[in-house]
């Protein structure tokens, strides 16, 4: 068989791109405040801000988009949908929602109070900030190798059980369920073992927890347990997929990943205790419960999305990509989170710029670097992501400083990712003119997608 692992579909459609030069990128980042989160989206040549809703959909999804069914209430595309999510995880109860944020919402608002904890192995942006309104703590507990870049370790995702444990015992009464995030997205998009999970599970049982599951990209996690984990290279997706789910009590989903739509999420629950507030909150946000602030076009795409998302051979190719690029930056000698992750790859800008303090953000100055020299949109998980203004003024900082390059799902070529490698490391070659940056203008929550900077000085 040929080496080359090729794009499992054809082309059907295309867009152009729009050519910019650096004089232009320069402008356009002035005017975005030197936020690439405030380009517009015409400007930017190759996008991987981010992987959640901007895939291209399959010929049998647009054609299921046909049939969809926008009834108010009882919609025939709400069973179909419904049907798929039980048959995959396992739980009864289905509420769908626009994207994840929402399920999140609803579910926290639902079962959440001020003052308890949530322990996760990673929160990523929204689910923290989410608790955090509602005045919860999200306590990060990942294993001491997902916070080591360079180190090699095939379940960096997992969620450090001792922690977790000692936790337990003296802050039970404050945890209202164990949260874990598959795969980790704030660590590098790295997978979680079925061995952490199934143990995960049953010491929060013997604690009386619940386990609630963030799943938007369960099919790449599956496919990661599949290809490492000793005793799964025989087991389809589908029912790695399965067994995973059976370990969780509920779970939250953007569907903008996995689920292989531009828009949806779900929550799902195993069994009866939180269906009825969830519901209750999903009227009063989203809509009657057999919509959930989607179209019935939306609940068909997704109830296809979901299966093809699941496909071996698309992901055993997605994979791959991310492990391509890896290879091309080890070649040129950049810095990033290993192994490769399953959507993204995750650039460790402290190896690119290791006499920049951490006050002048690292991590955002290498993302607008990227962009000023090839076009590329990526987006900061460092300190302008996870750190906060305090009160008093002082900053908080993230462990780690990365720029997180999210491959949007059946959308780039090799070309791209070759051409990417090449800018990338162009910018590495350059780095003793990369500025940093200092926030002139944040909101309180989430403020990386709205904070305004200047260069520092």
């Amino acid at each position: 068989m040929p080496k080359t692992l090729i794009e499992p579909f054809r082309i059907k459609s295309v867009e152009p791109l729009h050519m910019t030069t650096r004089a232009d990128r320069q402008t356009l980042l002035a005017q975005a405040k030197l936020n690439v989160f405030l380009l517009r989206a015409q400007d930017v040549l190759i996008d991987w801000l981010t992987d959640s809703g901007t895939g291209a959909m399959s010929a049998r999804q647009w054609g299921a988009i046909m049939t969809g069914d926008e009834s108010y209430a009882g919609a025939r595309s709400f069973y179909q949908l419904q049907a798929v999510v039980q048959g995959i995880t396992g739980m009864p109860h289905f509420v769908p929602t626009h994207q994840g944020r929402a399920a999140e919402k609803v579910l926290f608002g639902a079962v959440c109070q001020r003052g308890q904890i949530v322990p996760n192995n990673n929160h990523f942006d929204t689910t923290r900030a989410n608790l955090e309104y509602l005045g919860v703590d999200a306590r990060d507990l990942v294993i001491p190798e997902g916070l080591q870049p360079a180190l090699a370790h095939p379940f960096k995702g997992n969620i450090d059980l001792a922690r977790v444990e000692a936790l337990l015992k003296t802050e039970g009464e404050r945890i209202p369920f164990g949260m874990l995030t598959v795969t980790n997205n704030t660590g590098g998009g790295q997978p979680v073992s079925m061995e952490n999970i199934r143990a995960y599970a049953a010491l929060l049982k013997r604690h009386g927890k619940p386990l609630v599951m963030d799943v938007c990209r369960f099919a790449e996690n599956s496919m990661f347990i599949k290809m490492r984990e000793p005793g799964y290279a025989d087991r389809s997706v589908r029912s790695i997929a399965e067994e995973m789910f059976s370990h969780a009590d509920a779970c939250t989903m953007s569907a903008k990943k996995d689920g292989m739509v531009n828009m949806g999420g779900f929550i799902a629950l195993r069994d009866d205790r939180w269906v009825e507030p969830v519901r209750n909150g999903l009227i009063m946000a989203e809509g009657f419960p057999t919509y959930g602030g989607l179209a019935g076009r939306d609940l068909e795409a997704l109830a296809v999305g979901l299966e093809e998302g699941l496909d071996e051979d698309y992901l055993r190719y997605r994979l791959r990509t991310a492990e391509y690029l890896g290879e091309q930056l080890e070649a040129a000698g950049i810095g990033f989170v290993k192994p490769a992750g399953g959507h993204a790859v995750y650039l460790d800008a402290r190896t690119v710029l290791p006499d920049m303090p951490v006050e002048h953000y690292p991590a955002w100055a290498l993302c607008n670097a990227l962009y000023l020299e090839g076009g590329i949109r990526g987006v900061e998980v460092g300190s302008v992501m996870f750190g906060k203004r305090l009160d008093d003024g002082r900053e908080t900082y993230h462990p780690m400083e990365l720029v997180r390059l999210a491959f949007p799902r059946r959308v780039y070529t090799q070309s791209h990712f070759d051409y990417a490698a090449e800018v990338i490391a162009e910018v590495k070659a350059k780095a003793r003119d990369i500025r940093g940056v200092r926030i002139v203008k944040q909101p309180r929550f989430l403020r990386h997608f709205t904070a305004e900077f200047d260069w520092a000085t």
